[in-house]
């Protein structure tokens, strides 16, 4: 009915099947196979792409149509969420185009400035759709690390489309590797989902998580190494926190993203890479303002101790806890365990 109307206005409606930009399944190897690896996935993508749909017109208000009302959900987890509608959405793009985007290749991967874009929120529920971002953006470094961010986006959704089962279970089953599942690992999962690990980076990530609904990328990837790495839990596990506590949790890429860091993905991250916490914090959050922000309790420490309060005189305020595990231990353990993996195959 809207396109009817549009077009006694003269106006041409452009209909996408997703909110992807481009739908998945849609791209396959010359073979005819789905792709497993991003690189030549993205390199199709790009030529791949739709043409420009014309400008934005407003057309004011058009025929009333029935709506259904929205259905009564949960309350929301977290405490202060973006605003939502498209009107904040391009509100929101405005502002990181005129501030954010020509130094994004490079700001992305630091939490502690606001460099990046944010509007996961509005791709996950559709107040933006992919492709109006990409008709707007230019030919600059910036832009084209945001756009490759995009195609990642479309990469995992086509992946999950390919194999749906991956949402659950391992994309590369031989290379999952054991994981605690004891009491004492519950009791190693609550003080990671509660932000009291003793490592300041995944605590202030994880209580954005639960504050914000959202955590920067950089530090989605050094919780998540540290779940299953150093504390060696279940990737399922954490994936499953994330998408209860995410406002943009979008399957496809929080569970392939998990996999990711598990060794068990496309893509997947060796084995033998695991981030260290304390050395994450110090080259991506220098001057400590992320960790500030999310732990207060350690926000009067200065230089190497911010980043690790246990070294610091008395091991550290007595109101944050001790680091949960020595990480040079737990790090050969997780590469014991994979070694032995490795032998079984």
């Amino acid at each position: 009915e809207v396109g009817e109307y549009l077009a006694t206005r003269g106006i041409a409606t452009h209909y996408r099947s997703s909110n992807y930009a481009i739908a998945p399944g849609s791209l396959v190897t010359k073979s005819g196979r789905p792709y497993k690896v991003f690189t030549p996935f993205f390199r199709q993508w790009l030529n791949e792409l739709p043409a420009p749909a014309p400008a934005h017109i407003d057309i004011g208000w058009g025929p009333r149509l029935r709506s259904d009302p929205i259905a009564d959900g949960p309350d929301p987890t977290a405490g202060s969420l973006p605003p939502a509608g498209e009107h904040a959405a391009w509100d929101r793009f405005e502002r990181f185009r005129a501030r954010g985007l020509d130094d994004f290749d490079s700001a992305r991967n630091l939490p502690g400035v606001d460099g990046t874009s944010r509007l996961s929120p509005y791709f996950k529920w559709g107040s933006l759709h992919p492709l109006q971002m990409i008709e707007r953006l230019g030919d600059g470094s910036g832009e084209h690390a945001f756009v490759r961010q995009l195609a990642w986006r479309d990469f995992y959704a086509a992946v999950l489309f390919d194999r749906p089962d991956s949402a659950r279970n391992p994309y590369v089953p031989g290379n999952a590797v054991e994981a605690d599942t004891d009491p004492d690992a519950d009791q190693r999962f609550d003080r990671w989902s509660r932000g009291m690990t003793g490592f300041p980076i995944v605590d202030a990530g994880m209580r954005q998580l639960v504050s914000e609904g959202w955590m920067h990328n950089r530090v989605r990837m050094i919780t998540a190494s540290f779940l299953v790495k150093d504390l060696h839990l279940p990737w399922r596990r954490g994936a499953r926190f994330f998408m209860h506590h995410l406002v943009d949790g979008d399957l496809a890429s929080n569970n392939h993203g998990w996999q990711w860091v598990a060794g068990t993905g496309t893509d997947a991250s060796p084995y033998y890479r695991v981030f260290n916490p304390t050395t994450q914090s110090r080259k991506f959050d220098p001057e400590g303002n992320y960790l500030r922000r999310w732990v207060p309790e350690i926000a009067h420490l200065r230089g190497a101790h911010l980043h690790d309060p246990s070294s610091s005189t008395g091991g550290g305020p007595s109101e944050y806890p001790a680091p949960i595990v020595d990480h040079a231990r737990a790090r050969a353990e997780a590469l014991a365990r994979y070694e032995r993996r490795a032998k079984r195959r």
